[in-house]
């Protein structure tokens, strides 16, 4: 259901039920969630400065948010969708969310932010085209596909929560769905000789992913809004988290190949596979799937290394993308987040500078918005790592609006780890393997590093990123390995002006529901 009302910036409507259905990813019965019957749910397609409008329906046994991984929503947190801004949407109830895809482009995608729903599905991709006039900086391709893949388990998500909340750890993901499919049940068609746009998202729980076509080349042409040099590549790491576009040609005898997609840096393996079919294919996949990349950390850091912004492309404006200087901005404040796992109280946490993130009873945007004491501190969580003793708190990090700030992920575990800021992109400057210094930054790219909202930090390794706070709001900066997140891995920067003005922040919607201490 979706209509267009032409004005300044047109409006997009949608009308969405949430319920449990029967759905079979790998192959067995489970609960899953459907959005108006479907699984994955309905993509969103939009463009530039579109004004989207969703109206959620509510008819799980649940309170229920959809957060929009990639969407900045500018001037809005209320919107955000994340328990910190936005209060559940209870059982048989609605809410609808206003939201504004503002000066933003590329391939994004929703999932559930609650409970542990996001195992049982509910996600769906979101694309933003370029306004009409605006040049892409490649011809218009002969279809848009989405791809959604991850790992997936087949316990129910209700089981994986109860794991979580007695202080366990979950086992590893039994397999990997593709666009909600088992083994070669996606099929993409495609006609000889033209090319396609496939917009790939790791909507999955933890694992990072490779994604590969049998026999053709990919070029990456966006990732997560900003229009890359264009590399080609025989395969591509998909982190947890993360959305990228690639241009795929058939170019190859008329028949159908193997899309492989496998789990990365594991000692256990998982693997799927989709169906590039040739529409006048007269011929079945055959050999073996191509094989991909193991456990091999340097051959991914040089891929990531080599993911960065096209200058002289627009973006989202006319102007080209480079003319936004960020390597000559002075840094103002340099932030250092160390993530590691321990035990509380004999229970399995998750921390970031000591601090395992804890709940508060009020969404905290709303503390914050009226006023309300004792619901959360700013300042408590530090900006330095913080040894490796693990405190639970509603942890609350202050930033200055306007501040130019550099963040360091410190990753002292043997895992790859994913992390994600909602309401910004940041520039990716530098990852490298080993200790972090301020050494380090001789090696950062100044000039054309790729402006992205999640970034992996590989095992041992480290990622910096400069961010520049134009954006005042509570903002969710969480690992996207969600039993990670779900058991404390998370905090809110709240960046923050004395000012109050419209022009710097929207006032609370008047729809938006109130809970917790903000009722009434």
């Amino acid at each position: 259901m979706e209509a267009v009302v032409v004005a300044e910036d047109p409006y997009r409507y949608f009308d969405w039920r949430i319920t449990y259905g029967d759905i079979y990813p790998l192959g067995v019965r489970q609960h899953g969630i459907l959005i108006n019957g479907q699984f994955p749910g309905p993509d969103i397609h939009s463009v530039t400065n579109d004004n989207l409008i969703i109206n959620v329906h509510n008819d799980l046994p649940d309170p229920f948010l959809l957060t929009w991984n990639g969407l900045q929503q500018r001037k809005n947190s209320f919107e955000d969708g994340v328990y910190g801004t936005t209060c559940p949407i209870p059982p048989g109830q609605n809410f609808t969310y206003i939201m504004q895809v503002k000066d933003q482009i590329g391939s994004f995608f929703y999932f559930p932010s609650l409970q542990f729903h996001k195992a049982a599905g509910g996600f769906g991709g979101i694309r933003i085209l370029s306004r009409p006039r605006i040049p892409v900086p490649f011809p218009e391709p002969a279809g848009d596909f989405t791809v959604l893949i991850g790992d997936w388990y087949k316990t129910d998500h209700k089981v994986l929560q109860t794991i979580l909340d007695r202080g366990k750890r979950l086992t590893f993901p039994d397999g990997i769905q593709i666009n909600g499919l088992g083994r070669d049940g996606a099929k993409f068609t495609v006609e000889p000789g033209k090319t396609y746009r496939l917009r790939i998202s790791n909507v999955g729980l933890q694992n990072s992913l490779n994604f590969r076509i049998q026999g053709h080349k990919m070029k990456l042409v966006e990732v997560e809004g900003t229009h890359t040099i264009q590399t080609t590549l025989s395969s591509l790491d998909v982190h947890v988290g993360q959305s990228c576009s690639v241009l795929v040609t058939a170019d190859q005898p008329a028949q159908d190949y193997y899309i492989a997609v496998s789990s990365r840096f594991t000692t256990q393996i998982l693997n799927s596979t989709a169906i590039l079919h040739y529409s006048n294919s007269r011929k079945t996949v055959s050999g073996l799937p191509p094989p991909g990349p193991t456990t091999d950390i340097s051959w991914s850091l040089n891929q990531a290394r080599s993911i960065r912004t096209n200058l002289t492309a627009s973006g989202p404006r006319p102007n080209p993308q480079g003319s936004y200087h960020y390597g000559q901005i002075n840094v103002t404040r340099t932030i250092r987040l160390a993530n590691h796992a321990g035990l509380v109280d004999k229970k399995q946490r998750y921390a970031v500078n000591g601090v395992s993130f804890i709940p508060a009873d009020t969404p905290l945007k709303l503390a914050d918005y009226y006023n309300i004491d004792g619901v959360f501190k700013v300042g408590s969580i530090p900006d330095m790592p913080a040894g490796r003793n693990i405190h639970l708190d509603t942890a609350v990090m202050g930033a200055d609006y306007r501040a130019f700030i550099e963040i360091v992920f410190e990753n002292r575990e043997n895992i790859v780890q994913s992390w994600h800021l909602d309401g910004y992109s940041f520039f990716v400057v530098g990852m490298d393997v080993g200790r972090w210094s301020p050494a380090s930054k001789n090696q950062y790219n100044l000039i054309d590093a790729v402006s992205r909202c999640t970034t992996q930090v590989y095992p041992r390794s480290w990622t910096a990123i400069y961010v520049p706070l134009d954006n005042v709001g509570m903002w969710n900066l969480r690992s996207q390995f969600w039993a990670r997140q779900y058991l404390g891995q998370q905090f809110y920067l709240r960046v923050y002006t004395p000012v109050k003005s419209f022009r710097d922040e929207y006032p609370i919607p008047k729809n938006a529901l109130h809970c917790g201490r903000a009722k009434g």
